[in-house]
This record gives C-alpha cells, structure tokens and sequence, in this order.
C-alpha cells in the first residue's frame, strides 16, 4: 500500500463519493478508480460497493478507512501540536467511538472548547477495542464510548451518560406500525453505521439477538447515512432515541415492534490512572457529567442525527 492509495481511500471514506475524493485530491476519476484498484486487489477485500444512496462499505473496508486515518493523520497531528505548543496553546486529543462522535461529540467539545481560547481539542473516531493501546501509547488523552467491563491495568473508566438504541423504519417500510416477530427481523434489511463492526456495541448486540446473517447488513461510512436509508423506506437502521425524538414523534420514523428491538447502552470515559494522567483529562472528565455538558451532548449540535455529516478523519475543534 503506498500513501497516495491510502490518501485516495481515505477521501472515498470521507465524502462517500470517488468523484468528490477525486476533485479534493485534484486528480481525475480514473486515478481515483485505479488506487482503489490496487488496494483490493492487494487486499483481497472489495472495500465498498456502490448502492443508490451512495457508497457501502465492508467491514475490511471501514477498517482499512480507520487505518489509513490513523497514519496519514499523524503527520498532520505532529504539526498541530508542534504549532499549538509554538503558539501557547494547550491540546486536548480525544478519541470517540463512532456512535458517540455523530450524536454527543460534537455538542460536548463545542462547550467545552468554547470555556478557554488557548485550548485546542483534536477528536479522532476509533473501534473502541483500540481506546487502551492509544491511551497506553499516549496517542490521546482521553476516549469516550461504550462502557466496558474489562480494562487493562493502568486504565480507569467513568460511566456517566445512559441512552437507549432503538430499531427504526421509514413511514412507508411495511414493519411500520405492525407488531412484528423476531424470526421477520432477521430476513430484513439492516442498514448499519460503523459501530456494527465492533462486537461489544449495542448494534451488535441487537444483530445477534435476531440472528441478522451477514447477507443482511449494509454498512455505511457513518450513521446519519445509514438512517437515511432508512427514512427512504429501504430496510431496518438503529438509532439513539435521543437522537431522532423529533422524527420519531412526528412519524417520520417509526420504532420497530418488535421483542428485543431496543438495547439500553452507556457511554463512559476512559483515561490513564490519575497519577499519570493531564490536568486537562481530568478537566474534561469532570465536565462531562455536569448539567450543561449532559444539555449539550443530548440537544446540542451532535443531537441531530439527521443533519449531521461525522467525517472518517481526524477533525479539529477548537
């Protein structure tokens, strides 16, 4: 792999589209066409396929997007800090699982950003089975996502925010309003954000509960673009109640009636042991179970499911 195919891919991942991947890295079409090429067949993985809404991606396919991330964005990390440091800035990085980087991320990092001039915060989406490595290697400072009941040594994990993942159609989908059995679940289409792939998230928990073969599940470069799906008609999408209260109440979504068609999940913190831990870590996470980042994280700017566009690259908020 070189770093032009991984650039290539990780423009694909991001807009969701090789024609916009092409026109950001101001190549054409057929370059684009030609890395991709390239990777799968190194690869051995199709990567994505190519649906009506847009681009699918494979499980292989959204990890190698997570990859690419990762190292293409350490160089632009470095320069960040280096710059910030120069410039009497102080850098707070954060790693989030996907689901929590669409729905309470950005609310939470736009308050909390906004309380000091001189603090940058970096957030990166990971698989949270990474969240250790990165803290131990002091990749980030801190991470956010589903609890976990098993953590190394060295890291310490604060539980602070509940919230309920809910199975949805579109008005017009034919489970719409109609009590439904769980042997139907597991013939329907599953129109997933890429918090399916990880094996301890809610998703995944619902998945298996309805035995969803793999044949079933399309997997999307974000959540808002699986739900879109969804809202068009096209098959079965999870979503936080939170995150979709509106559309729920006003029937543009309808929660699916089925046994098992809700799982209750927590968000926690995880971080280094206090001795070796940053004043900012533990700033942040004392902040974010107060009232006003709990207002922020569930009605703020990340609350909106429908709006919200989450990049599959390391994004700055400061």
């Amino acid at each position: 792999m070189t770093p032009t195919q991984l650039r290539t891919f990780a423009a694909i991942a991001r807009h969701g589209s090789s024609r916009r991947a092409a026109s950001e890295l101001g190549v054409s079409e057929a370059a684009v066409s030609s890395n991709v090429a390239a990777l799968r067949k190194e690869l051995g993985d199709e990567l994505f396929h190519r649906s009506g809404s847009g681009l699918t991606f494979t499980p292989g396919g959204l990890r190698l997007a997570a990859r690419a991330v990762e190292m293409l964005g350490l160089q632009d990390q470095t320069l960040h800090e280096i710059r910030a440091a120069g410039e009497g800035q102080r850098v707070l990085r954060v790693a989030v699982s996907s689901l929590f980087g669409e729905t309470a991320a950005p609310g939470l990092v736009e308050i909390f950003s906004a309380r000091a001039d001189d603090l940058q915060v970096e957030v990166s989406e990971w698989n949270p089975d990474q969240f250790p490595r990165l803290l131990t290697a002091r990749a980030v400072d801190v991470a956010f996502g589903p609890a976990s009941k098993t953590l190394p040594d060295g890291i310490r994990s604060t539980e602070f925010l509940r919230y309920q993942l809910v199975a949805v159609v579109g008005a017009q989908h034919r489970l719409a309003g109609v009590r439904t059995k769980p042997t139907t679940m597991s013939t329907q289409t599953w129109l997933l954000g890429p918090s399916a792939v990880d094996p301890s998230s809610g998703a995944s928990r619902m998945l298996r509960h309805f035995r969803v073969p793999e044949s079933h599940q399309r997997i999307f470069p974000n959540h808002a673009a699986a739900l879109n799906e969804a809202r068009s008609g096209h098959g079965v999408a999870l979503c936080p109640v939170h995150a979709a209260g509106d559309e729920l109440s006003d029937g543009r979504l309808v929660r699916v009636d089925a046994p098992g068609a809700m799982v209750d999940g927590v968000w926690a913190t995880f971080a280094l042991r206090r001795d070796v831990e940053s004043p900012l870590t533990d700033e942040i996470i004392r902040f974010v179970s107060t009232p006003r980042a709990m207002q922020a994280m569930l009605t703020g700017s990340g609350a909106n499911i429908a709006r919200f566009k989450p990049r599959v690259h390391v994004t700055l908020w400061s």
